[in-house]
């Protein structure tokens, strides 16, 4: 009885093996379930070296940001400290001057007019319409903010009437920078007598109570004279990508 079962078990295992490799009927259903496995095993492997890649990239993240707050910390003792020991100097003078700058994060709304990129309304409570403020983003230049419609327009560095004075190079060479609606921005009324160079580095002055004394403005690309003074045309480090944010000086001193 043993060995005819286990002969009869054989016939049916050759007869199963010969229909799954000549018949479709059979194969169909075999391959759909060995085809979904397949599917689901691939995706969970998939999943998986996604989950550990994305841990590790995470991790690397949390690492560099930690590194950053370290030395950013480091940074604001050493301002902090630097601030105290000026702060005792005056004291210990008698001096009345005094130094309380202030900075404040405001939103941009909206362009003021479709097709020109160079102006945007700004969200900014405190504002002073008698007031022109600063502009900066992350720590370059962006232009200025004005009053129109007694609401704070900002003007970026290409715009016309974008103005502000800055200085030029390791001399101090001083101008006045603007825009003129184009790529680049010009710096204007640079006196005679100081040599610029092409590639010299243009940064605020503070003279104009607009902005802190040295903020980066971008790099001289040329240079030509007109009517007695030199004029520069200056590649701003300001690129008008995002226009989310920005930081406006509300106070210089």
């Amino acid at each position: 009885m043993n060995r005819k079962l286990v002969g009869f078990l054989f016939i049916l295992l050759v007869l199963f093996v010969s229909a799954l490799n000549y018949s479709d009927t059979i194969q169909r259903p075999f391959i759909y379930i060995l085809d979904n496995i397949k599917i689901h095993y691939s995706n969970s492997i998939e999943y998986l070296e996604n989950s550990i890649d994305k841990h590790f990239e995470q991790a690397k993240k949390i690492e560099i940001l930690e590194e950053k707050l370290e030395k950013f910390e480091k940074n604001y003792l050493i301002i902090k400290q630097l601030a105290n020991e000026v702060k005792d100097i005056f004291n210990e003078n008698n001096s009345k001057l005094k130094s309380d700058p202030r900075v404040e994060l405001v939103r941009t709304i909206s362009y003021e007019k479709f097709g020109n990129m160079n102006r945007v309304w700004l969200e900014f409570n405190e504002f002073n319409s008698s007031k022109i403020y600063g502009l900066i983003y992350q720590d370059v230049v962006a232009g200025i903010v004005v009053s129109k419609q007694n609401k704070p327009l900002a003007l970026l560095n290409k715009d016309i009437k974008s103005s502000y004075a800055v200085y030029i190079g390791d001399k101090k060479a001083p101008g006045i920078a603007h825009g003129n609606n184009a790529k680049n921005i010009i710096v204007t009324f640079i006196p005679m007598w100081f040599n610029i160079n092409v590639g010299d580095e243009v940064v605020t002055s503070g003279l104009d109570n607009i902005f802190f004394k040295g903020l980066k403005v971008g790099r001289v690309l040329s240079i030509s004279s007109s009517q007695g003074y030199q004029n520069a045309v200056v590649k701003p480090y300001f690129k008008a990508n995002e226009l989310n944010y920005f930081h406006i000086i509300t106070k210089v001193r």
